[in-house]
């Protein structure tokens, strides 16, 4: 079963890997893990308004 993906360039949801000539990344929030080391950094580069 396919899941939904958004694309990167245009903002559409799709369950193609590649859209708009571009890949396409998942459109679902990783899964919540309350022992998460790494969630402070990257709460800031979020807030920073930098992307990977």
């Amino acid at each position: 079963m396919k899941k939904m993906r958004k694309c990167g360039v245009c903002g559409e949801y799709s369950l193609d890997e590649i859209h708009c000539s571009t890949g396409t990344s998942s459109a679902h929030p990783p899964p919540f893990n309350p022992n998460d080391r790494y969630a402070h950094y990257r709460r800031a580069r979020k807030e920073s308004g930098c992307e990977l």
